[in-house]
């Protein structure tokens, strides 16, 4: 079950994120950090609405995200493939690591995907951090086309490569 995040949940939110953070770097991946995603950063999220949570049957958090119109100034320099005027952008995309290999993931992009043409929207567009090949292999398996990096440095010194899916 997918819901809008409440105020609520932020503390629970925040704990999710920490654990992935935790978890991706014990695997070698520094893309999380104490810098990222902030609690600040989760409260505007849920605020403006645009933060969704997956729950389990227990009601148990398995994973977020983001799904927003409005882009980022680091995308500007991107050469997308459709005009930057009706797109779905995805941010803090996150599963608890008790549950990873269930397939939340996915559950949640499938979510993101029809969210977007059931709004009309053009294309989906998000990045991914360069060090993260799982990630990488998923979005283009998904139908992802890999167009450029981008730099955030205070998460990383490595890129994070932007994707795009036209629909």
């Amino acid at each position: 079950m997918i819901q809008t995040a409440l105020p609520k949940d932020l503390a629970e939110i925040k704990q999710l994120t920490e654990r992935c953070a935790q978890a991706m770097i014990a695997k070698g991946i520094n893309q999380w950090n104490e810098n990222y995603p902030t609690k600040e950063k989760l409260a505007s999220d849920i605020q403006k609405e645009e933060l969704f949570k997956l729950l389990n049957e227990e009601n148990e958090l398995m994973g977020i995200i983001v799904l927003t119109p409005n882009m980022d100034d680091e995308y500007i320099p991107i050469n997308w493939l459709t005009k930057n005027k009706n797109n779905l952008y995805i941010h803090r995309l996150a599963t608890d690591p008790s549950f990873w290999g269930l397939g939340n993931g996915k559950i949640l992009m499938d979510f993101a995907e029809e969210f977007a043409r059931d709004h009309n929207y053009d294309s989906v567009r998000l990045d991914t951090f360069s060090q993260n090949k799982r990630n990488q292999r998923f979005y283009e398996s998904r139908g992802y086309h890999r167009l450029g990096d981008i730099f955030f440095p205070m998460q990383s010194e490595h890129p994070f490569h932007c994707y795009e899916l036209v629909l």
